[in-house]
């Protein structure tokens, strides 16, 4: 599993992003006039107070929602533009997502949760199963995949949810406080994985969290602020 662009291409360009919602007829603006540039490969995190639009953004970059105003051009695709089943053929396609709460199916197994997202695609039974292998392996949880999430630590979980993340080979993922559920020395092991995504597979990954530990393991900090990206983007070095 490599990322498919060159690393010093850029990904991702936003501009001028909007999102507002409507709420007993009032609009409410939770992002106003953002641009970003985001490079394959690289490893951001995405930082602000409680309500500034930090997970409105990531949703809007991983299709899950569609701005008011501006465009999002992920891989020369402007995602902004497409219907909402074209936006789930994207999304199924090219978004690994990481979740803070793990989201993995109580009814299946390790496997099973890591192989759903290839039930959307093409793959025979045989090639899921070697993918979902592969992605397993790389989280070092190859023994425990025919284990439910209730037998599985916190950790454990969330390293199946990584495996799902990556299963598919995507183009950029998205993690909403994936340590957030975790205690120090887990989170630790997590973010070391997510390291190894950046580091060894190219992978492009971008982390919202409350944590500057956790912000620190990444190669350039974002901030915002009341849906506005602060400028001047902070260059993280190395802290650990």
């Amino acid at each position: 599993m490599t990322g498919a662009i060159e690393s010093n291409e850029t990904l991702i360009r936003i501009h001028n992003l909007g999102k507002s919602y409507t709420r007993g007829g009032q609009i409410i603006p939770v992002l106003e006039g953002v641009d970003l540039e985001v490079r394959a490969g690289e490893f951001i995190a995405l930082m602000g107070p409680s309500g500034s639009g930090k997970s409105t953004l990531l949703n809007l970059i991983a299709g899950i929602d569609k701005p008011t105003s501006g465009s999002i051009e992920i891989g020369g695709v402007n995602i902004a533009n497409l219907s909402e089943g074209e936006l789930a053929d994207w999304r199924a396609a090219n978004v690994g997502f990481i979740f803070q709460f793990y989201n993995l199916m109580p009814v299946l197994t390790a496997f099973e949760n890591v192989e759903l997202p290839l039930l959307l695609t093409r793959l025979s039974r045989a090639q899921r199963k070697e993918h979902v292998e592969a992605a397993l392996n790389m989280v070092s949880l190859t023994d425990r995949m025919d284990h439910y999430p209730n037998e599985l630590s916190g950790g454990q979980q969330q390293r199946v949810a990584i495996a799902r993340a990556l299963v598919t080979d995507p183009t950029v993922i998205v993690a909403d406080e994936p340590t957030g559920d975790l205690d120090r020395v887990t989170a630790g092991e997590v973010l070391d994985l997510m390291e190894e995504l950046h580091s060894e597979l190219g992978k492009t990954i971008i982390m919202v969290t409350h944590d500057p530990k956790a912000a620190s393991r990444a190669k350039r900090l974002i901030h915002l602020e009341k849906g506005v990206l602060v400028p001047d983007d902070e260059i993280i070095t190395e802290q650990h």
